[in-house]
């Protein structure tokens, strides 16, 4: 078989990879700005205060205004807790002495419920995301214009064969 036989189907095949290409680019766009998060972002500090009367608050088993029961981070976010309580507190393993802060990396993406001493569950939930990122989104296109171009390619010899002279 000659190249000049395999020139059409070349041809087509490198028209459908283009055209697949920039339609999934802009399909994977868009869904990415449609359900971008907080954390598609690098990882940055984040700072949580825990304010005057948090321990006389907790043991009336009253919400402390400001401390949430979950919080959700980007893997390699600092979490720094301020402690300006009259108090020591702690959350799961950080220790934090009155007007003092303490800080801990969050360096392994999972779901974590950490013992907690200034919210009255005892507990803080900690929920650390790998983030979205231009690799993220590549690798997207990598799965899914080969295939794309294969199942469109094989669709349009079946709908349109390709005629020999």
């Amino acid at each position: 078989m000659k190249f000049e036989s395999l020139r059409p189907y070349a041809t087509r095949f490198l028209i459908i990879l283009i055209t697949a290409t920039f339609f999934i680019a802009a399909v994977n766009e868009i869904v990415f700005l449609i359900q971008k998060e907080d954390t598609d972002r690098i990882p940055m500090e984040i700072e949580l205060v825990i304010p005057e009367g948090t321990a006389e608050l907790v043991a009336l088993g009253e919400q402390v205004t400001g401390i949430p029961d979950e919080m959700v981070f980007v893997l390699g976010d600092v979490l720094v807790v301020r402690n300006q309580d009259v108090v020591s507190h702690e959350l799961g393993p950080v220790f934090v002495p009155p007007e003092s802060s303490a800080s801990m990396r969050l360096d392994t993406a999972d779901r974590y419920a950490l013992s907690c001493s200034f919210n009255p569950s005892r507990y803080l939930g900690l929920n650390v995301k790998q983030p979205t990122n231009i690799w993220t989104r590549l690798t997207a296109l990598l799965f899914a214009v080969p295939t794309t171009t294969i199942i469109v390619f094989i669709y349009s010899l079946a709908a349109k064969p390709i005629q020999q002279h």
